[in-house]
């Protein structure tokens, strides 16, 4: 838990020293130098000037961006939830081999490691894979930052609004909303069944409140629309309704156990 608090955090800071430190107040056009703006920030302005013109509105254009990525990330993201799945399911296991080697002495901890990762491999658990969708994730939001800034700083484009809300300012209204939508995901997936990342259904919704009543609405719109995905990926996969029902018998066998 510790080590998913410290990632978090260092991607939070290189997120703002990347907002801090590149041209994000500056006009974007296909002339624009750099590897970032030309393969980063210039493709999203691209991508969402050409469903813009498609679908009539930047807010559809952002949408239909966003879908698109997260359809492409897809099969990554299933397999981190079906990995994080399956690390909740072995954690009666780590928990009786982490008793079994509570020596802390260095050769106990090395054979405790060693066995650690045995049953990783022989269960099908990668305990890095949730780790990547966020390092993969991280470059694309924060390019829609900087494609979205600097199309509200390019002259020539004027964002709108989207329903009531105006893209190019922030709304505490939408950055509510994206933080109650994260929170679903959050409560829907493998955060429910561990009690320690459960601090990760306070930390990250506050955060994306905090950030999303600072950040232009067009970002806020992507946060949304990912977490809608997110969502209905959990429903499918972990299917929390039928979490009670599942549990329940473990908890009998493991209070018989002990007695």
């Amino acid at each position: 838990m510790n080590k998913r608090i410290v990632l978090l955090l260092s991607l939070t800071a290189v997120t703002l020293l990347l907002a801090g430190c590149m041209e994000f107040d500056q006009p974007i056009s296909d002339e624009s130098e750099g590897f970032w703006n030309q393969f980063i920030v210039w493709p999203l302005v691209s991508a969402i000037t050409y469903f813009k013109d498609l679908l009539g509105t930047y807010g559809l254009g952002i949408i239909a961006v966003t879908i698109i990525i997260r359809l492409v990330l897809l099969p990554l993201m299933i397999k981190q939830t079906r990995s994080s799945k399956r690390m909740q399911e072995i954690q009666p296991e780590l928990a009786k081999l982490k008793e079994k080697y509570k020596s802390k002495d260095a050769q106990t901890q090395q054979k405790y490691q060693q066995e650690m990762m045995a049953m990783f491999q022989e269960k099908g658990v990668n305990p890095m894979a949730g780790c990547l969708p966020v390092l993969i994730q991280m470059p694309i939001l924060i390019g829609f930052y900087h494609a979205i800034s600097r199309m509200n700083a390019t002259p020539e484009i004027d964002l709108g609004t989207f329903l009531i809300f105006p893209l190019a300012e922030p709304s505490i209204i939408l950055a509510v909303v994206a933080g109650l939508m994260q929170l679903l995901v959050l409560r829907t997936g493998p955060a429910m069944d561990n009690p320690q990342m459960k601090a990760m259904m306070y930390f990250m919704p506050v955060m994306i409140v905090g950030f999303g009543i600072i950040l232009p609405s067009a970002l806020t719109l992507y946060w949304v629309i990912g977490n809608i995905i997110s969502l209905i990926q959990n429903m499918f996969i972990y299917r929390p309704w039928e979490k009670k029902e599942v549990q329940q018998p473990v908890k009998t066998k493991a209070g018989g156990a002990k007695k």
